[in-house]
């Protein structure tokens, strides 16, 4: 019996490191039958480079070279409009509403919860509460408000859209800034209530027309266009913000 030779096969994904512009860059690369080239995308993943399957290391060192300044510029661009990590301690920046407010911490009341007052937000956990326990607090409240403001949104959009959505709910997703189910709920990320209020009713719109068009196709984008003419600059400065949508 012959002995066959075992079949090296090269990962699908790969995660890697290389030196750039004298930086160190992480990224995964991918590969693929169906590729001819390689290509370069940045996202809130960071740097991903897509290859054919049989790519020499050669080949994908030259053109991440090459790529080097474009890769860095786009990086530093796509970290600075992220939205932040917060560090639950006094001081801490909160985004609200494409806004910012400082968090302050104040004395612990029973039933009281945290609130705006000018540029800060006050969040009554008591002054030397820990980190588990305001971010806690501040999540609470974000969640409270998002689905206030995203009503808000749903009650101006829906007469304009003439569709009513069944229900309103709030959703964690990692990839998604909202969904729309054949049902007719609509599942909103909690997290967009940072965002600037354009982007949120980009998002509202969007979710919206789904009740109308199951799909993207371009009857879907119309409906969107009808009530968000600028929805393609509104898109573009959403993917910005780190959630793909």
């Amino acid at each position: 019996m012959l002995n066959r030779a075992r079949d090296h096969r090269l990962p699908d994904t790969e995660k890697r490191e290389t030196r750039l512009a004298g930086k160190h860059i992480p990224y995964t690369l991918k590969r693929s039958k169906k590729r001819r080239h390689i290509g370069l995308r940045i996202d809130d993943h960071g740097l991903t480079v897509s290859v054919p399957l049989r790519t020499s290391e050669k080949w994908l060192r030259g053109v991440l070279q090459e790529k080097a300044n474009w890769v860095i510029e786009k990086l530093d661009g796509w970290e600075s409009k992220k939205i932040p990590r917060i560090v639950w301690q006094e001081g801490a920046t909160i985004p609200f509403r494409g806004e910012k407010f400082i968090l302050k911490l104040a004395p612990k009341k029973r039933g009281d919860r945290p609130r705006l007052h000018g540029e800060t937000l006050l969040v009554p956990v008591g002054e030397d509460a820990d980190d588990d326990r305001i971010e806690k607090a501040v999540k609470i409240w974000y969640k409270v408000e998002a689905l206030r403001v995203f009503n808000e949104c749903v009650e101006y959009f829906s007469p304009l859209m003439k569709v009513q959505p069944r229900e309103i709910k709030l959703t964690s997703a990692s990839t998604q800034w909202g969904n729309c189910t054949t049902n007719g709920v609509v599942r909103l990320n909690w997290q967009l209530v940072k965002v600037p209020l354009h982007l949120i009713d980009y998002v509202v719109v969007h979710e919206l027309a789904h009740l109308v068009e199951m799909n993207h196709s371009t009857a879907f984008w119309q409906v969107v266009e009808s009530v968000c003419p600028e929805y393609k600059q509104f898109r573009t400065e959403l993917r910005d913000f780190g959630l793909a949508e």
